[in-house]
């Protein structure tokens, strides 16, 4: 079975630990290289997962001409630049979440993605996993009547000062570029349109400048969003999606567990039935239908465009911060 070369940029965490491990479960992905500003650690990395190339520079990987695709892992100040390196290359790109700095960065690299022909797609994993695959279709279906309303809680404790996120020196930093996208990513999504406008109460760190703690409600027009995410308080996740005549709700929304099934939960003026989700991967399945995109020509899962729309809607909120009003999309 032919598979893709891939080459990941970076051995961050969430390469080692979720993305290169779903690669190597994949069908169709093939871990080909990776590399990292120390040679040592790359090489480490390799040798732990078998990968036949580790280079000391980003720019060694990108200039394989055996890689087909990169995985961008780097922090979020780095996802434009060297992903458009990687393109300029002619790699294909599947880059960390958020896809820039503002929609205006994202259009960047899309930009230049079209330019060079290559495939890009921002790596909103959850859009993969057969949960909200099932959740999208009960809302379409109309099995909870007409959506109206969805509340999305997202938090976790991160109280080091020298993590990449927690650093207003760095840009894009704070929790609602790291977490917050991801309610604003699911209801864009539930909803299949666009926010017209948002309203953001945003708290900042006293010391560290950087926001930790963000609540917001979105404009749909036909219905409301309503979100809390924060990168200091008790770990803790949840969907609840609201209709006219029932709801809707997942349990573990946003990293799903690899090693059991997850489920959500269904309830109708006939009672609550627990829907339960066979175990898989959501990594392997994102990345897997990546690959396949690349060798067979099938649609990307979402399209690079859909990055720079939840990217209008991170900067209305920010506006909305300042300005302390409804701000528009």
């Amino acid at each position: 079975m032919q598979k893709v070369k891939w080459g990941i940029l970076s051995t961050a965490k969430i390469a080692r630990e979720h993305v290169m491990p779903g690669m190597q479960a994949g069908k169709y992905c093939d871990i080909y290289a990776i590399a990292s500003r120390d040679l040592a650690k790359a090489q480490e990395i390799a040798k732990a997962f078998s990968i036949p190339k580790a280079y000391g520079s980003y720019e060694e990987l990108l200039a394989d001409p055996e890689v087909q695709a990169i995985y961008n892992p780097l922090p979020n100040h780095l996802h434009v630049a060297w992903s458009s390196k990687a393109a300029e290359a002619g790699k294909h790109v599947l880059c960390e979440k958020p896809l820039g700095l503002d929609a205006a960065d994202a259009e960047k690299l899309v930009k230049v993605c079209r330019e060079k022909s290559v495939l890009l797609m921002e790596a909103f994993m959850y859009r993969t996993h057969p949960q909200w695959v099932q959740a999208k279709k009960y809302v379409e279906e109309g099995k909870i009547g007409e959506l109206k309303a969805i509340q999305v809680f997202f938090s976790y404790t991160n109280l080091d000062p020298q993590n990449i996120r927690n650093r207003s020196d760095i840009a894009g930093g704070g929790g609602l570029m790291d977490i917050g996208c991801y309610p604003i990513s699911q209801s864009r999504f539930i909803f299949g349109k666009e926010p017209k406008r948002g309203l953001a109460l945003i708290n900042r760190d006293p010391a560290w400048k950087i926001d930790t703690l963000s609540s917001a409600i979105l404009d749909f027009g036909t219905g409301h969003v309503t979100f809390t995410c924060s990168t200091q308080l008790f770990p803790y996740q949840r969907v609840n999606m609201l209709g006219t005549k029932g709801r809707l709700e997942i349990e573990i929304p946003n990293n799903a567990p690899e090693n059991k099934p997850t489920r959500m939960f269904y309830e109708t003026a006939d009672g609550i039935e627990t829907i339960t989700i066979d175990t898989c991967h959501q990594y392997q399945i994102e990345c897997d239908l990546f690959s396949k995109a690349i060798l067979e020509g099938s649609p990307l899962p979402t399209p690079p465009e859909d990055a720079i729309a939840n990217m209008k809607v991170i900067d209305a909120l920010f506006r909305s911060e300042k300005s302390g009003t409804w701000e528009t999309v």
